[in-house]
């Protein structure tokens, strides 16, 4: 009897060790696609779908996603939460909003701005290369004049600010290594467009609770 109870113990606590180990749950990706009508997301309902559809199929249930999204009316930095966010493989992209939106913001990089499955996304010099990543956002987080008419446009009109998600651009200034501000897209907010300037209508995607 004492031997069984020492076993069960023993299997107990192998238990909770492992437990213990298992990396946090996915809380931050960039699509690993866009829906299909290049910026026109449906709006920020259509992009936080998006976003819930993509982790669910990734096996992460049970999260409020938010798109990585300005508008017109609201705020990319007031839709994601507080913080921490880690990515697929259980990296912190930043502890907080301070961190994230932090000039450096050290914890995102191409080698950890991965998608949902937790590959990554293809950056400049790649073929193609997909490192503009939609945000109508300014450097601290707040919107931009230009979202593709708060993300319902998809045809030759408007333009959206994109960031740089493997930080590298034409030059070594602040913009081009920019996660979230970089510059606008050009030729409209088609998906062949975005694609024109490097992209391919890609988001980034954080659960805020």
């Amino acid at each position: 009897m004492t031997r069984t109870l020492g076993l069960t113990a023993l299997a107990l606590a192998c238990s909770l060790g492992a437990a213990g180990a298992q990396e946090p749950a996915m809380s931050f990706f960039v699509t690993s696609q866009n829906p299909g009508q290049g910026a026109n997301l449906g709006g920020l309902e259509g992009a936080d779908a998006w976003c819930a559809s993509l982790a669910e199929a990734a096996g992460v249930t049970g999260r409020t996603w938010r798109a990585y999204l300005s508008t017109s009316a609201e705020n990319a930095r007031d839709r994601i939460g507080q913080g921490p966010w880690v990515n697929a493989r259980g990296e912190t992209i930043a502890e907080s909003l301070a961190a994230l939106h932090d000039d450096n913001a050290p914890g995102l990089t191409k080698e950890t701005a991965l998608d949902e499955t937790g590959a990554v996304v293809n950056g400049r010099g790649d073929t193609p290369n997909r490192h503009d990543i939609l945000t109508g956002s300014l450097p601290d987080g707040t919107a931009a004049p230009e979202t593709c008419g708060d993300w319902t446009l998809g045809g030759a009109e408007g333009a959206a600010i994109v960031g740089h998600h493997d930080r590298t651009g034409l030059d070594d200034s602040p913009p081009a290594k920019s996660w979230n501000a970089s510059h606008a897209s050009r030729g409209g907010c088609s998906l062949e467009a975005l694609r024109g300037t490097g992209g391919d209508g890609l988001f980034y995607c954080f659960a805020a609770d």
